[in-house]
């Protein structure tokens, strides 16, 4: 399954470490990111993918939300699937 990954929240260090170590421990691969600064807010897109035989969506979103709120930014993951129907309609 394709999943579209993305981060915001104020700007520190450990950021992408702590998302990318998680995202590892979940063996979901990380195949495209796009990162930037706004100021002091820090935004990342990623493009992933995992194994929906050996990893379900829900427990990937709650693993994932715990990171996000460790590091105190939001942390959302949906479906490659729903951008695809988005722009299709």
């Amino acid at each position: 399954m394709k999943i579209i990954l993305t981060v915001t929240g104020l700007d520190h260090t450990g950021i992408v470490g702590a998302v990318a170590t998680e995202l590892t421990r979940q063996d979901v691969n990380i195949e495209n990111v796009s990162q930037s600064l706004m100021d002091e807010y820090f935004t990342m897109i990623m493009q992933c993918s995992f194994d929906e035989n050996t990893q379900n969506l829900a427990d990937l979103q709650d693993a994932m939300k715990k990171v996000g709120e460790a590091q105190k930014v939001k942390v959302r993951i949906q479906s490659e699937d729903i951008f695809k129907a988005m722009h299709s309609l």
